[in-house]
């Protein structure tokens, strides 16, 4: 039976590496919390639906080494390159079936969230899930019988990322959209958006 595979695009938390634009507002310490309760919020609310394998992509690549991750769940590299390249790369190396990739920093994403990006791969080949700054916080490919030409030349981490990404598409290549949710990046998100859910 061919599976779902939900990947966690995650970096390791690590003091003064990672979220750098939310640790200029709230410091180091207050951005590893956050990154580090993120984490383990997505894990207990996605790591144990039968809906679908979960499965972690993680960086520095190192990282996937450690012991501390969930028992039983794939991890990988990113691997080199820009987000593109890595996620497209995380995305590819899932078995076989419909793959749905996700960030760590949206304070609102829940399973309902994820099996809704399913729904849409149903007849669509791609999905994405935008982000109230411009970006994109899902992505998800149908993958039959391989993943179409993603990416391209793109202005990550900024208000036109995911008009970008659309852009480069072929336009044979069919889109649908998940909910819209916002990210935490700096402190004023933080504060804006955590609270509500208890980081």
């Amino acid at each position: 039976m061919i599976r779902r595979h939900l990947v966690l695009f995650v970096r390791a938390p690590q003091l003064g590496a990672g979220k750098r634009r939310l640790a200029r507002d709230v410091g180091d310490v207050a951005a590893l919390r956050f990154e580090r309760a993120m984490l383990a919020a997505l894990l207990r609310r996605l790591g144990r639906d039968r809906r679908w394998d979960l499965r972690l992509a993680v960086t520095p690549d190192r990282a996937g080494r450690r012991r501390s991750w969930p028992r039983g769940v794939p991890v990988i590299g990113q691997g080199g390159g820009d987000l593109g390249w890595r996620m497209r790369r995380a995305l590819a190396a899932c078995p076989p079936g419909p793959a749905v990739l996700i960030g760590s920093d949206i304070p609102g994403l829940c399973a309902h969230h994820v099996a809704d990006a399913f729904r849409l791969l149903g007849r669509n080949d791609l999905v994405f899930g935008p982000a109230e700054d411009g970006g994109f916080w899902l992505i998800g490919a149908r993958r039959c019988p391989c993943l179409p030409p993603l990416f391209g030349a793109v202005r990550w981490s900024g208000q036109h990322a995911l008009a970008d990404v659309l852009a480069n598409l072929p336009a044979r290549v069919s889109v649908g959209f998940a909910a819209r949710l916002a990210d935490v990046d700096d402190g004023a998100s933080l504060r804006r958006l955590a609270p509500r859910r208890g980081f």
